[in-house]
């Protein structure tokens, strides 16, 4: 039997760094509502649920597809909450009032609207191939980091420092964009958090690795959500 695959899409409003910004309008639509739809669109996503705070919110996720079936308490929705707290109220919410209990949840952050087509798919076959019970999704990071501006250190050997095309892949370092988690429900109810033990990692493209916190992230996301658009990649 196909596992079953819950989306769930956490959007709280009172944004501070940039206001109302998950119904602010980028290249053309509401700004979750880019997430909504590409989660509509992967055919191995049975459902597709955003938590808020927010009717506004919630009266425009309903209008792009998304169910909304609860507000999220308050309690839950200020500057200091955490996403876990917010899955597991999720959870406990549709076990409780709908005997619903998905297999996997995917949870995909609306700030992170930049999406290749296919990409959630491809994530849930990586997860499922690698027998792993969390995945994260990341972009490839600059190898020439640097810490302690007063007594800089070097986190790679730069007195013989490497040509990028020389790294070794498994000395490659990355981070993660936010983008797309993958947690089995039952490590999930384990470990109290997105990632497990056992986790799998994601790559992404660059273009892919925007998270939109400042109105200059903003503003790449949008120069890249239409180009994208243009060339049918998303």
């Amino acid at each position: 039997m196909p596992s079953k695959n819950l989306a769930i899409i956490p959007a709280r409003g009172g944004s501070k760094g940039i206001v109302n910004k998950n119904t602010k309008v980028i290249a053309g639509k509401p700004l979750i509502a880019w997430t909504i739809e590409q989660a509509l669109n992967t055919k191995d996503i049975d459902r597709v649920i955003v938590t808020t705070d927010c009717k506004e919110i919630a009266s425009v996720s309903r209008e792009f597809g998304a169910e909304v079936p609860f507000l999220r308490p308050p309690e839950l929705a200020t500057d200091n909450a955490a996403t876990e707290p917010v899955l597991a109220h999720a959870i406990s919410w549709l076990s409780a009032e709908e005997s619903y209990a998905p297999d996997n949840i995917v949870l995909l952050q609306p700030t992170s609207p930049v999406r290749y087509k296919n990409r959630i798919t491809q994530a849930l076959k990586k997860i499922e191939d690698h027998g792993g019970d969390s995945l994260l999704s990341v972009v490839e990071s600059e190898i020439f980091l640097w810490s302690n501006l007063d007594k800089p250190r070097a986190m790679y050997d730069y007195l013989n420092r490497p040509r990028r095309q020389d790294i070794d892949a498994n000395d490659r370092v990355y981070r993660e964009n936010g983008s797309i988690y993958i947690t089995k429900t039952q490590a999930f109810n384990k470990f109290k958090n997105r990632l497990s033990e056992n986790n799998v990692g994601f790559l992404m493209s660059p273009e892919e690795g925007v998270d939109i916190d400042t109105q200059l992230d903003w503003d790449i996301a949008e120069r890249i959500l239409f180009k994208l658009v243009e060339e049918n990649k998303i």
